[in-house]
Formats: structure tokens, C-alpha cells, sequence
């Protein structure tokens, strides 16, 4: 049978109220189509559930047994599809998702910020980590998408280009480098360089990008802000993305653009490619695809004249 919502709650209304016609009033139906209704459910059920006369309706021994059911099944099923309404229409659900400790720190907060004020019953759990550690967690399901750096192409994963960001010199204001517009490479790879670790998109494109030349590194740290804090220190220099910009903004520090091999470091959107996105995180990522290259376009010129 086709035991459906609209069965179930004509006859919990018409066993509530024993009177086809404010039954019928109250399921929204004219009188003949709510009796049509009820006389499917019973066809289909194969067994009478109401006696009726001119005078009264009462429930027959398999109506009692009906009633039982759908004492508690109604209520469940209502509370069961008004859940999937609220995720459909993006009361509740969860986004979560791994991004590069730049984005985190940086631009996501305030799309994050955007996206729950118009949808405040969504959760959204984010992951800083590394580029790499990012697309495992999208391989293996921990997220829903993951920002990132660059990455080859890969045959479980769709990798969409969002944005693009360019370096920046990071040096002490006193430094012989900052007052120019604007450097070249050949002016600062003798410097010593506060780098980043190994698996750091950043170290990774900065190796990249002068390959097969060195930099001439005076320290590695893990952090951006560890970086800043031995920039002000005078231990060194380093070099920096858009989206990294805001953690040197400590007094005394000064970014100036620089022209690498290698300028452009793509921001990438990565997925798997056999996934189906859920409603609330294809909406965060619209939100991305319209506002993260727009974001990392406005750093810019506050970083030039940081």
C-alpha cells in the first residue's frame, strides 16, 4: 500500500473529532474529497477503521489498532520531514572544511561571519592546517572542501582556482629595502630569510619559484607570527602572500611587493570528485567563488603601504 502523510492525518483528524465534516475542515479538504481519502487508506489497508451512521463515527477494532500506530508514527514522520525542510531550506546542517592557516586567520573569518548571519542555524567547523594535510581530509571524508594552495591535477579530486595572491618582502621599517616601491628577487635572495617548514605552501612555492637557486634561510619557524616576532627582532626577513599580510602588521614592520619567477600563487577550492555537495555547503561555497578573490584583491593595496 501507499500509506501516505495526508492518509495518516485525515484519519488521526477524523479520529480525534468523529465527524467527517470538521475533519474535513480541518485536513483543508472539501468533504468529498476527505471521504474519498479515507475510503482509499481503507482499500488499502483492507479493513474498515470507522463505523459510521447519520449520527455518529466510531473507530471499528482495526481502527484501534490503526490509531495505535499512528498515535506514534505521525508524529515522528512530521518531526522527520520538517528536519529535512530545515535543511533544505538552510535552517539547520553543517559545513566543515580544512583551509590553509592564512585563509583562516585572515579573509574566512569574516566570510564565515557573512554566511552565518544569513544562516544562523548552520554550523560551521573549520580545520587550519597545511595544504597537504588539507586535501587528505577531503579524501578521506573528514570535510566537505578544503581552501588550498596549488596542487596537481588528481584524478578523486576537482580543484577549482578561486583567487590568486602575489609576495611581499616582510622587513623592519629601518631596513635598506623599505622605502622602495618595489623589489626583485635579486635583491633579496642573499638575505637571510626567516623561513617556514617543510610542508608549508608557502616554502613550497617560494623553493618553487627560484628553483634551482637557494634561499639563504637564518631561521625556520612554524608560524607567521613567530616570523613577525623575529622580523621586529631585526633576526631577518621574509617573504609573505597576500593572505599573510595581516599578521606582520605589527609596528615598525613594512611589506613591499615583490616580483618573483613565480608571482601568482593560486588559492584553490578542492572537493572530491565523487561527492555530492550538501545544500548548506554548496551555499558557502558560492559564497566563496563570489567574495574570496574580491577579498584578496582589497589586501593589496593596504599591504602596500603597510
Amino acid at each position: 500500500m501507499n500509506l501516505s502523510l495526508r492518509h495518516m492525518r485525515a484519519f488521526a483528524a477524523l479520529a480525534d473529532l468523529r465527524n467527517f465534516t470538521r475533519a474535513a475542515e480541518h485536513c483543508c479538504l472539501t468533504q468529498s474529497a476527505f471521504s474519498a481519502l479515507i475510503a482509499n487508506l481503507e482499500s488499502d489497508l483492507g479493513a474498515k477503521l470507522f463505523s459510521r451512521n447519520t449520527r455518529n463515527v466510531e473507530l471499528t477494532a482495526e481502527g484501534e489498532v490503526f490509531h495505535h500506530i499512528v498515535t506514534h508514527l505521525l508524529p515522528e514522520t512530521e518531526r522527520a520531514l520538517a528536519e529535512m525542510r530545515d535543511h533544505v531550506e538552510r535552517r539547520k546542517g553543517k559545513v566543515a572544511m580544512a583551509a590553509l592557516p592564512s585563509i583562516c586567520a585572515g579573509i574566512l573569518p569574516a566570510l564565515i561571519a557573512g554566511y552565518s548571519e544569513r544562516y544562523p542555524g548552520i554550523s560551521v567547523q573549520v580545520q587550519d592546517v597545511a595544504s597537504t594535510v588539507c586535501l587528505e581530509m577531503v579524501r578521506n571524508r573528514q570535510v566537505d572542501f578544503a581552501l588550498c594552495a596549488a596542487v596537481s591535477p588528481s584524478i578523486d579530486l576537482d580543484i577549482e582556482v578561486l583567487a590568486r595572491d602575489t609576495f611581499y618582502l616582510i622587513c623592519r621599517e629601518d631596513h635598506a629595502l623599505a622605502a622602495r616601491r618595489k623589489v626583485s628577487l635579486s635583491d633579496v635572495v642573499e638575505l637571510p630569510l626567516i623561513g617556514f617548514e617543510s610542508n608549508s605552501s608557502i616554502r613550497q612555492h617560494l623553493d618553487a619559484a627560484i628553483y634551482p637557486r637557494q634561499w639563504r634561510r637564518a631561521h625556520q619557524v612554524n608560524s607567521l607570527s613567530t616570523a613577525a616576532g623575529f622580523i621586529a627582532a631585526g633576526l631577518g626577513v621574509t617573504v609573505a602572500p597576500t593572505l599573510a599580510l595581516y599578521q606582520f602588521r605589527l609596528a615598525g614592520l613594512r611589506a613591499v611587493p615583490l616580483n618573483l619567477p613565480i608571482n601568482e600563487r593560486d588559492i584553490c577550492l578542492a572537493r572530491r570528485r565523487d561527492a555530492t555537495d550538501s545544500l548548506a555547503a554548496a551555499a558557502f561555497m558560492d559564497l566563496l567563488r563570489a567574495r574570496l578573490k574580491p577579498a584578496v584583491r582589497a589586501l593589496a593595496p593596504v599591504a602596500a603601504a603597510a
